[in-house]
């Protein structure tokens, strides 16, 4: 019998009769598709803007009745195998194991194990399978008795039992290894859940990262959990940083994170626009009220590698501009938030809006005041980045004496020549 990869660590080998398989059954144009939008180039042909260099003329190339990838601009190409590999950093038996969960399909080691049975311990499909479980888990505890307030936070927000199993909300119970236990019977290893930041060594042994706490998981576009957020809910907390994260891990890393990205993906690179937010409960009043493009950053600003991300997803390029809805607070950490956001917005072929609700809520607190169709109208009312930012910077200066308008003038005028539309700068 032929027999292809070795494994690793279990000493079997994936057979070259399962690897051609699972090749031949997984499409890559919807592989691709879940990081980059795609769209027609002619027969057999598909492009769009490179996950792996930064471009503004799409010349990421992708021909279905082929199997393959090519980017003229950097010279990356292959099969479904060496996309996953290159733009999840994985091995090449990982991406067989995540491509045969994504299509169903039962690998059969030589030897007689399978999938469905043992993976390498502490390889990525272990701790996503970890967070997976620590997610169930997590999501069963939100109907305990000690997970009252946790719910009752949640109502409290106008967010019902449906809108926290939409999003996966769970609760964190209060053991000090409850999670560690739990999982350690179903079969991981501490060292697994160690490094997909479920548990830590504690004082008197193992412990779990998370306590007491009403979290929302954080998934990659893929849909798989890679890590969670956690909320502050009691005030005997010990803990009193109001919101935690997973740590930085294989899987999770914040600055390649957008929460709510799974659900938002299919309409940003429909609509061409997506709306950046600043919290998890934002992003669900957000999409509760039908804006279902929004997405936030998690335990971190909102930066370069985020707005490559959504550049993809929306075909933001020289000849198709995508929109990003920028919706901050309006007190001062919000205005500087935009400043940044207009620092950054020369990589966006296509425009930036910002969106400031009145008396300065945020769109959780919005939605509880004025109902699902102020956030719509909110979007809706969206003013062009440039146009806030030279507002906000003229709002410093007294512009009724001469001193202030001349200040004002040297502020702003650096701003306007960054504008890329030259109509507007005019």
């Amino acid at each position: 019998m032929a027999v292809g990869r070795s494994d690793g660590t279990r000493g079997g080998r994936i057979p070259d009769r399962d690897i051609a398989a699972i090749r031949e059954s997984t499409r890559i144009e919807d592989l691709v598709g879940d990081y980059v939008q795609l769209r027609r180039a002619g027969a057999d042909s598909m492009k769009g803007l490179c996950p792996f260099h930064d471009e503004k003329s799409p010349s990421f190339h992708v021909r279905p009745n082929h199997g393959h990838f090519h980017c003229f601009g950097c010279g990356e190409g292959g099969d479904v195998y060496a996309f996953l590999q290159k733009i999840e950093h994985v091995s090449f038996v990982e991406a067989v194991e995540m491509l045969a969960d994504r299509i169903n399909y039962t690998v059969t080691y030589t030897g007689g194990s399978t999938t469905n049975v043992q993976r390498d311990k502490g390889s990525r499909s272990r701790l996503i399978a970890a967070n997976a479980a620590a997610q169930a888990f997590y999501a069963e505890a939100l109907q305990s008795d000690e997970a009252a307030p946790a719910r009752q936070y949640l109502i409290e927000r106008n967010f019902d039992a449906e809108a926290a199993a939409h999003f996966g909300c769970g609760f964190a119970p209060s053991g000090w290894d409850t999670l560690t236990k739990h999982l350690l019977r179903k079969g991981f290893e501490f060292k697994e859940l160690e490094a997909a930041g479920l548990s830590m060594e504690g004082r008197r042994g193992p412990r779990d990262r998370f306590n007491r706490r009403l979290l929302w998981p954080i998934r990659a576009s893929s849909n798989e959990v890679i890590g969670f957020g956690a909320r502050r809910i009691f005030d005997d907390d010990t803990m009193t940083a109001k919101y935690l994260n997973t740590p930085e891990t294989v899987l999770y890393k914040k600055s390649n994170v957008l929460f709510g990205l799974d659900l938002a993906k299919r309409d940003i690179a429909k609509g061409h626009q997506a709306v950046v937010v600043e919290g998890y409960t934002d992003v669900m009043a957000m999409h509760l009220a039908g804006v279902t493009t929004a997405v936030a950053s998690c335990g971190t600003a909102f930066g370069e590698e985020h707005l490559s991300m959504l550049r993809r997803l929306m075909m933001d390029d020289n000849f198709f501009r995508g929109e990003l809805i920028y919706v901050f607070d309006g007190d001062a950490a919000g205005r500087a938030a935009a400043v940044k956001a207009f620092d950054g917005e020369q990589n966006l072929s296509g425009q930036s809006f910002v969106a400031v609700a009145d008396e300065g809520m945020d769109p959780c607190d919005l939605r509880l005041k004025s109902g699902d169709a102020a956030l719509r109208d909110l979007v809706a009312r969206r003013t062009p980045l440039f146009e806030f930012v030279i507002r906000t910077a003229l709002a410093d200066h007294d512009l009724d004496s001469a001193e202030g308008r001349v200040s004002a003038l040297r502020r702003c005028v650096p701003m306007a020549a960054r504008i890329k539309d030259p109509t507007l700068r005019d």
